[in-house]
């Protein structure tokens, strides 16, 4: 009875892992090519963020372009995930609202 049990609970665990992993990888994935989507056309990015009022608009397109590169970078090689991931996820409420209101542009 017991090597049933422990035999469900590795096919468990194991699917756990795989689970979890694969999560990391596509949620890391998304950050990964947003941030190098943004420091490889820092002046795109610095100008739609000029054009939105932001502050020093290519400090800030570099800062966030690095927050979501190196916080999907964190996520994927599994580096304070739980930190990362709140980071990551204040961090998106605060994209949300600040960049992303035009809910009738279908660019958002």
């Amino acid at each position: 009875m017991s090597i049933n049990s422990s035999v469900a609970g590795n096919g468990t665990a194991s699917n756990s892992s795989t689970t979890i992993l694969l999560g990391r990888i596509l949620l890391s994935v998304i950050f990964l090519l947003s941030g190098f989507g943004k420091l490889t056309a820092i002046s795109g990015t610095a100008g739609y963020f000029g054009a939105l009022g932001l502050p020093v608009p290519t400090v800030t397109a570099v800062l966030v372009g690095l927050i979501e590169l190196l916080g999907g970078l964190a996520i994927l090689v599994g580096f304070q995930t739980r930190i990362v991931a709140w980071v990551l996820a204040i961090f998106t409420i605060a994209t949300g609202l600040v960049a992303h209101t035009g809910w009738a542009d279908q660019m958002q």
